[in-house]
This record gives structure tokens, C-alpha cells and sequence, in this order.
């Protein structure tokens, strides 16, 4: 029983021992120098935050060419260690530039040479290779002299050293080989030093004797961080260059304006930071056990894809080569079907020539013909010899060969093929779409319009996503609602929430997956349920001077004659008429909203609402006036009279004239513009591309904004006794287009609502 806890006890104490050795083994990695790949010795922090050690960064700037920026040379053993015998290998190993290289970095400004002036307009910039982030940091002009040493690490390689008892025993560094193991160290000569050595190079007598021994090390350390500018303790950090600064450093003029901390302000803050990330790190190992295991898991089907994709590509391209090759015997089969026709030709008539010989063939039967001598025999066999005979000369006079010895016409022409094969790539998803914000907008509904950048892959069909970002956000992962296999380049998306703010993106996808997102496009939904409804043009107005399209939703007038002599000021008393369109809808409760665009170059154009009964009291058959400042409503106006009136008005318009919107004194602040000593009597606002107008039944309040940015530009009182209706005045040429709804483009319809997914 007791051999067996023994055992157990022991088994335990191995496990423990493995763990450590372990842990300190894979410690290790953080406290190797990304350079010479050994251990920290007078590591220094680079701005990236990176470390590596001295000698080494040394060895580096010589390599860059960099002359003379190697930092202070009382950082190196100042101590008998310090000989070419015992100096560090890697400094004898240093490759030092070459004299034509320090030629020309000498001449563009690097280091000094005789005839520089310190500070010049220009100093030099010296950069250093971080080998860790494989990116170039500045050093500034002191180069490694304007760095600090890495304290903590240097401690931290100590003490594991010391742990896992690396190098053995420290050796003294002034013994002649053999050296023996050292038994002091003394900070002031930085070198270690046995029993005899330490007493041969510290004589009674001298200042050297007053040297106080340590005990042996590696690494001797100052007691604390001193500033690399002023030798001077550090006292404080900077948090807006994020370094150390010393009290020379805190007054001077590098650091006037920027937010300054004790240092140990910023040491517990750190530390405090630091445990908490830590303790989060080391209360979820569960978690990152299970990260490994899919990481791991992701590799092996990183491994079994790629052989799957190579096996892909292998089989696709030898089916092209066995197309290319069923084409190349289908080629050469027409080739030599077409040889042995030209061959069997030209046969025939090599056959013809040689029976034309003397002697031999057609020429030997038709001598022997000539010796018939009997009349009716011979006529009767030369007429058919004669006719051979005849093409046989014939040809003989004008020969040509049967057949053409010439091949160009099989030809093959294979550049367009030849370059497909060597575009012959990996077919890529499509690039991140890019949203038509001139085209893209929000009505009744949403209009979403984009496009693929010019050299993007095709997409089969894309994905729409949109959240409300108006809500409360609620904890967890960011909730959109998605739209899959969308087809073309636009969408609709119906039923929006109104007065809400949507944040739409899109994606593309095709064989290869699905591409990047788009930039997020923020859209503000109306404040109201949209208003359809067409203009009304029989009654109130004059047909010759008013013009109304034929699906009834846009208007134009047209300037008479007396309007044309006033401006000629050919008439001193002439009258102008007030032209007055109404929509042909009515409303009787809740809320509404409609939007339409106004031609900047109208003359004078008045956009708002009325009652009914009293717009059709005032303007059926209207009178002329004499100003085209009249007004047309005895009600509210954002341009005419006192809006102090107790009654509510019977008419609510908008002004606007020449590209401009003329608001009065209430509505001043409404639009956002004040004076200096309070709100304007009156001024004017450009213009927007399209005007809202917002009509709240039950509070009896129309509010006028601008339909692209929702910008509030006048709110006024309205009396809504009865039904109400849009009305349109012109005075002079204008023309009034109302927004069509979205719902009448012929384009995808996507219904908002249900299948949310997590992002």
C-alpha cells in the first residue's frame, strides 16, 4: 500500500516536473532575439515595440550603411572583458558595409564627414529594419543612443536562465584559457571576475579598489531606467508619444501640450490592465482548448480540400488536353484526307502527260490510226481519237498542275487560345459591390441600386443585409435581417418601419463563394406614411399657362404676356395671375407624408396645404394681383405675414424663388439659422433636390424638410376642421415634379420582415 502512494507520489512529481520544463521550454520562444536567435543580452525597446538586443541592432544600422548611430559607446564593457579576445562572437562577425556603399551614404547625408553642420535644416532620419515586424520604424537622429534598455527582460532572461540552469556555470572573463568559474562581478567594470583576477584588476590603492563586488551574472544592469536624452532618472510617461520622460524631458518643448502621468500612475494602470487580461486568459483555458481543437480540426480540412482542389484542377486540365488532343487527330485526319485527294489528282494527270510520249499511250494508237487506209473505217475510229487528242493539247498548252502543293489554308490561328491559357487562373468571388447612392433612396419603400467595380468577377446573384439602427442594441452579436439570391443589381424593400434609419449592405456570389461586403449606406425612412396621389387640373387654374404631363404628376407654367412686360417695365400698372393646382386627394386623419422636386429656375413657386372648402373659395376664378409678392393664402406663410395669429391658419406654403427657400422670422431658428443677437427677421436657405411635406392631422402641424437629409426647415400651425388637401401656386414660369413612388419600378421586390439571422 505505502509502494504504491510512493509511486503515485512520484508519478505526480514527474508530471509536475514535464509540465514546468514544458511551460519554460515554450517561454523560451518570447525571450529569443529575432536576429541572432539566442538570448536577450541588453535587449532594447524599438518604437514598434519589439526587442532586440544591442550588439545586434548595432550590427544591423552597420549593415543599412549607417555610420556613427550605434548608440553611446559607454553602454558596452568599458572593463579589460571588453578586448577583441573576449568581445562578444557576433561583433567579430559583423559584415561592415562597403567602402563604395559608405561613399555614397556619406555624400546623400548619412553619418559625418568634415564640412557637415550639426544641426542642419534636415537631419537625418534613420530608419531601422524591424526584423519581428518585418517593417522599417524610425529611430530619429540619435538612432540607438535615443532608445531604452528592456530591463524587465533582461530579469526576466536571468531568472530562467538561473531556472533551467542554461550555460552551466558563469565563467570569469579575464582568465587566460582555461578560464575559471567566476566568484564575483562588479557593476562599475561590468565583466566578471574570479578570486585572483578580480584582485589583479582591483590594485589597493587605486580607485578601482573602492569598486563594490556583486555577485557573478551576465547581465549588469543600471539600478534604474535613465532617460537615453538627459541621463536622467525617469519620472513620468507621456501618453501621447506613449514613452518614459524624465523632468528635463516633461518641460521641454517635445512634449508641451501632451498629456502627462506619474509613472507609477501608469504602472498601476498597466498593471491593472495587464492582470485583468491575463486573469480573462487564464479563466477561459476551456475556451481556447477548444479554439485549438477547430483550429487543428480547420487544418485537416485545410489539408483534404487542397488535395481535393489539386485532384480538381489535375482532372480539368487533362480533359483539356484530351479535347486538344481528339481536336489535333480530327485536324490531322482532314489534312490527309485533303493530301490524298491532291495526290490521287495529280496522279491522274502525271498519267495524262506520260501517254502524250513518243511512242507510248494515245500518241503510239493515233500513228497507228494514220496507217489505216481504208476511209470509212478510219473516219469512224479518228473521230473519237481526235477529240482526245484535242484535250490532250489542250492541256499541253495550257498546263497547270491538278492540284495546289500548298497547305496555308490548314492554318491553325491559336491566339485567342493561347491567351485564354495563360489567363487560365483560379476563378475569384466578386469584388465588394459599390452602393449608387444617387440612385438609392427610401420612399414608400426602399430602392437599393449598385454595381460590381469595372474589373470584378461576375456574380450569379447577391445578398442583401439591413438593420434598423435606431433600436436599443441588445446583447450578442450584431442581428440582420438577409435577403439570399438576389438577381440584377437593384432590389426593393418593402413595408420600412417609418420615421427609422436603415443601414443596408450588399455582397456578391458566384462559384467561388461569396465576396466582400459593401460599404454600409445609411438611409432615413420618412416620418410618415407616404401620400399617393396625382395632380388635379380642373378647376382653379388656367389651362393656357398651366401644363400638366399626362400621368398627372408633374406641372409647368408657363410666363403670359403681362408677366413678360412687366419684366420689360414696359407696363407701370399690369396684373399677374396666381396659377393654383391641388391634388386630387383629401386628408381626413393621421399622418402623412409627400415629397416632390421644385425647378430651381422657377420664378416664384409656393408648395404647401390648405383646406379644401377654403382653396376652392379663394381660388376658384381667381382675382389678379398687382405684385408678384402677393399671397396667395390669408393664412401662414413662411415669407409673408405675422405668425403671432391665434387662429390657425386655413393655408400652410412654402416659398421658394430662384433656386432659394425664403423662410421668416418663426422659422429662422426651426431651420437651424440664428444671428448674433438671437433669430433673423428673414433669410433664405439654397434649395434642396427634393422638399417633404409632413401633414399631422390631429395636431393640426405641417412640417416642411428636406427630403434627402430629413433637415427640418419650417414647422407651422394648420387648421384641420375639415379635409385637406396639397396645393401648388405658381406666379410667373415654374415647374413642380412629385416624387414617384418606389413600388411602381419594375424591379425585385423584397418584403422586410421575419428569417433574421446573426451576422
Amino acid at each position: 500500500m505505502a509502494e504504491g502512494e510512493d509511486m503515485q507520489a512520484f508519478t505526480s512529481i514527474m508530471d509536475a516536473l514535464v509540465r514546468i520544463s514544458t511551460s519554460m521550454k515554450n517561454m523560451e520562444k518570447e525571450l529569443l532575439c529575432p536576429v541572432c536567435q539566442e538570448m536577450y543580452k541588453q535587449p532594447l525597446v524599438l518604437p514598434c515595440t519589439h526587442n532586440v538586443c544591442q550588439a545586434c541592432a548595432r550590427e544591423v544600422l552597420g549593415q543599412q550603411g549607417y555610420v556613427g548611430h550605434g548608440g553611446d559607446p559607454s553602454s558596452e564593457p568599458t572593463s579589460p572583458a571588453s578586448t577583441p579576445s573576449t568581445r562578444s562572437p557576433r561583433l567579430s562577425r559583423r559584415t561592415l558595409p562597403k567602402p563604395d556603399r559608405l561613399d555614397r551614404l556619406l555624400k546623400s547625408g548619412f553619418g559625418t564627414y568634415p564640412g557637415r553642420k550639426r544641426g542642419a535644416l534636415h537631419p537625418q532620419v534613420i530608419m531601422f529594419p524591424c526584423p519581428a515586424c518585418q517593417g522599417d520604424v524610425e529611430l530619429g537622429e540619435r538612432g540607438l543612443a535615443g532608445l531604452f534598455r528592456n530591463l524587465t527582460l533582461e530579469r526576466v532572461v536571468e531568472r530562467y536562465r538561473q531556472s533551467v540552469s542554461v550555460g552551466g556555470a558563469i565563467l570569469c572573463q579575464l582568465c587566460k584559457p582555461p578560464p575559471l568559474e567566476a566568484t564575483k562581478g562588479c557593476t562599475e567594470c561590468r565583466a566578471t571576475f574570479c578570486n585572483e583576477c578580480f584582485k589583479l584588476f582591483h590594485p589597493w590603492g587605486t580607485q578601482k579598489a573602492q569598486h563594490e563586488p556583486t555577485l557573478p551574472t551576465l547581465s549588469f544592469r543600471p539600478k534604474g531606467l535613465m532617460c537615453p536624452d538627459h541621463k536622467e532618472e525617469v519620472t513620468h510617461y507621456c501618453k501621447t508619444c506613449q514613452r518614459l520622460v524624465c523632468q528635463l524631458c516633461r518641460v521641454r518643448r517635445t512634449h508641451s501640450g501632451h498629456k502627462i502621468t506619474p509613472v507609477l500612475s501608469a504602472y498601476q494602470a498597466l498593471k491593472d490592465k495587464l492582470t485583468k487580461s491575463l486573469t480573462y486568459i487564464l479563466g477561459n483555458q476551456d475556451t481556447v482548448q477548444t479554439q485549438i481543437c477547430e483550429l487543428e480540426e480547420t487544418v485537416r480540412h485545410t489539408e483534404v480540400s487542397g488535395q481535393q482542389a489539386k485532384e480538381e484542377v489535375s482532372q480539368l486540365v487533362r480533359g483539356l488536353g484530351a479535347v486538344l488532343e481528339e481536336r489535333r487527330a480530327s485536324l490531322l485526319q482532314a489534312i490527309e484526307e485533303c493530301q490524298q485527294e491532291r495526290l490521287a489528282r495529280l496522279s491522274a494527270q502525271i498519267q495524262e502527260h506520260r501517254s502524250l510520249l513518243d511512242g507510248s499511250g494515245l500518241v503510239g494508237y493515233a500513228q497507228e490510226v494514220l496507217k489505216e487506209t481504208d476511209q470509212p473505217c478510219f473516219v469512224q475510229a479518228a473521230k473519237q481519237l481526235h477529240n482526245r487528242i484535242a484535250r490532250a493539247t489542250e492541256a499541253l498548252q495550257m498546263f497547270r498542275p491538278a492540284a495546289s502543293s500548298s497547305f496555308r489554308h490548314c492554318q491553325l490561328d491559336v491566339g485567342r487560345e493561347m491567351k485564354l491559357l495563360t489567363e487560365l487562373n483560379f476563378l475569384r468571388v466578386p469584388e465588394a459591390p459599390v452602393i449608387d447612392t444617387q440612385r438609392t433612396f427610401a420612399y414608400d419603400q426602399i430602392f437599393l441600386c449598385w454595381r460590381l467595380p469595372p474589373h470584378s468577377p461576375p456574380a450569379w446573384h447577391y445578398t442583401i443585409e439591413f438593420r434598423r439602427t435606431d433600436v436599443p442594441a441588445q446583447p450578442g452579436p450584431t442581428r440582420w435581417q438577409r435577403r439570399e439570391e438576389v438577381r440584377g443589381t437593384s432590389a426593393l424593400l418593402e413595408n420600412p418601419d417609418t420615421g427609422s434609419v436603415y443601414v443596408l449592405r450588399v455582397r456578391g456570389c458566384n462559384k467561388a463563394g461569396y465576396g466582400e461586403y459593401s460599404e454600409d449606406v445609411h438611409l432615413h425612412t420618412p416620418p410618415a406614411p407616404v401620400l399617393h396621389f396625382f395632380l388635379d387640373g380642373r378647376w382653379g387654374t388656367s389651362r393656357e399657362r398651366l401644363a400638366i404631363s399626362k400621368d398627372q404628376r408633374a406641372v409647368r407654367s408657363v410666363p403670359g404676356l403681362p408677366l413678360l412686360l412687366a419684366a420689360e417695365r414696359l407696363l407701370t400698372g399690369c396684373h399677374l395671375s396666381v396659377d393654383v393646382v391641388l391634388g386630387d386627394v383629401a386628408v381626413t386623419q393621421g399622418r402623412s407624408y409627400w415629397a416632390c422636386a421644385v425647378d430651381p429656375a422657377s420664378y416664384l413657386v409656393k408648395v404647401g396645404v390648405g383646406l379644401e372648402s377654403k382653396l376652392q373659395e379663394s381660388f376658384q376664378g381667381a382675382p389678379d394681383v398687382i405684385s408678384p409678392r402677393y399671397d396667395p393664402d390669408s393664412g401662414h406663410d413662411s415669407g409673408a405675414e405675422d405668425a403671432t395669429v391665434e387662429a390657425s391658419p386655413p393655408f400652410a406654403f412654402l416659398t421658394i424663388g430662384m433656386g432659394k427657400i425664403l423662410l421668416g422670422a418663426g422659422a429662422s431658428s426651426n431651420a437651424g439659422l440664428t444671428g448674433r443677437d438671437g433669430p433673423a427677421a428673414s433669410c433664405t436657405v439654397p434649395l434642396p433636390p427634393r422638399l417633404g411635406i409632413c401633414l399631422d392631422y390631429e395636431r393640426g402641424r405641417v412640417s416642411f424638410l428636406d427630403a434627402v437629409s430629413f433637415r427640418g426647415l419650417l414647422e407651422c400651425p394648420l387648421d384641420c376642421s375639415g379635409p385637406v388637401c396639397p396645393a401648388f401656386c405658381f406666379i410667373g414660369g415654374g415647374a413642380v415634379q412629385l416624387q414617384e413612388p418606389v413600388g411602381t419600378k419594375p424591379e425585385r421586390k423584397v418584403t422586410i420582415g421575419g428569417f433574421a439571422k446573426l451576422d
